[in-house]
């Protein structure tokens, strides 16, 4: 079987939406660094969690949000079918009609806008003011709650009911859809948060992972899979992935300001809504796909979560023996580590990538499996699941 499409033909009309994202994205960044350190909106060092020299400027989410909402704007430029779009989210509005609009671009473009905007300013009043956990959680539950109403997540409970042949009603479907969306949303907006350790690695990392996400969308798009989400799929990772590299050369070691929660909770929020995107059409396929894009992250998050709770200390609970910390106490230097968490972020996307498109779902949950376990005993032989010593 041929593919239906040519790489050209899928990405003529958007390609430039990644090059917008990431000129705002690289304009803005250096005007909010100067603002923050006017404002005093910087993060000063401490003894343990804070190890840099000097105070850092914070704001930098702040143009990441400004570069991905300006891709996604020209990305709303170029839909295909926009007066078509725009006349079907007038009429769903009119008739009040939550299936018209669940299933309109538009609404799916807007609910992601919000969502990102939503997320960016708890994140901004983290950075301020330092929220309590609890109070971060609520302001994730938020943004779910947005891309739901935005007719993103809505059936992504189908990727784990299709496989178990179970024909459930929407009033069950939905509900079981939401919690999933929400449990994913916070999950990975917590998983970007804790890479954000060390200069420029957690936006390396998830500048990766969107361009891991890209080439599925895609493979998708080419072999003219889901037609009707396809576009928005491969606009938002670009847009992601442009905001991101806009803001990394201010950002990377030693780095003039940071992304701050604002910016690592935007990144956790992007992940999530690719991966509700990639469940849209209940493919269990895509969706482990994606998860294996997202590796990394998901390992250090488990391997800072086990560790917590061997030492009896809450999960939120900072520290500094996550797997760069170890890396770096075992001789390693702040780029090497930046350097080497970027190959294993490319290798796993690459590996996600070419699974999902050669492997069957059910073999490539065996291998990863199997991978987690070798990798697993590895962080037990070299005791990097040892609770963190007490300072």
């Amino acid at each position: 079987m041929a593919p239906r499409y040519t790489l050209g033909e899928v990405l003529q009309d958007v390609w430039w939406v990644g090059l917008v994202a990431f000129a705002v994205s690289l304009t803005v960044t250096p005007i909010v660094r100067f603002a923050a350190y006017r404002a005093g909106i910087v993060d000063r060092p401490d003894d343990l969690l804070k190890p840099h020299g000097r105070p850092v400027a914070y704001l930098g989410g702040l143009a990441m949000c400004l570069g991905l909402l300006a891709g996604l704007g020209g990305y709303v430029a170029v839909m295909p079918g926009l007066a078509s779009h725009w006349e079907g989210l007038r009429e769903g509005i009119s008739r009040g009609s939550v299936v018209v609009l669940l299933a309109n671009p538009l609404w799916n473009v807007l609910a992601v806008a919000l969502a990102c905007m939503a997320i960016t300013l708890v994140g901004l009043l983290d950075d301020i003011r330092e929220l309590r956990p609890m109070k971060k959680v609520l302001g994730q539950l938020l943004a779910a709650a947005i891309l739901l109403g935005g007719g993103i997540g809505h059936r992504m409970a189908m990727v784990l009911l299709i496989p178990l042949h179970l024909n459930l009603p929407a009033w069950i479907v939905v509900p079981l859809s939401a919690a999933m969306c929400a449990i994913v949303v916070v999950a990975t907006c917590n998983a970007a948060n804790l890479l954000d350790g060390m200069d420029g690695l957690c936006g390396g990392v998830t500048g990766i992972i969107a361009l891991g996400f890209l080439a599925l969308a895609v493979f998708l798009a080419v072999w003219g899979h889901y037609p009707d989400t396809g576009n928005l799929r491969i606009g938002l990772c670009l847009a992601m992935a442009g905001a991101v590299l806009g803001f990394l050369p201010y950002n990377v070691p030693p780095a003039s300001i940071f992304m701050g929660d604002a910016g690592s909770m935007l990144l956790g929020l992007f992940v999530a809504t690719m991966m509700a995107l990639f469940c849209r059409e209940g493919n269990v396929r895509w969706f482990i796909a994606a998860c294996g894009v997202f590796a990394l992250p998901i390992l250090d998050t488990a391997l800072a979560v086990v560790r917590r709770i061997r030492s009896g200390r809450s999960i939120f609970a900072g520290d500094r023996s996550h797997l760069y910390d170890q890396l770096m106490d075992r001789g390693m230097g702040v780029k090497q580590v930046v350097g080497l968490f970027y190959l294993l972020a490319f290798m796993a996307s690459v590996i996600g990538v070419v699974t999902a498109v050669f492997i069957r779902a059910r073999y490539a949950v065996a291998m990863y499996a199997v991978l987690l376990a070798v990798i697993w005993t590895i962080f037990y032989a070299k005791g990097m699941i040892s609770p963190a010593p007490r300072r």
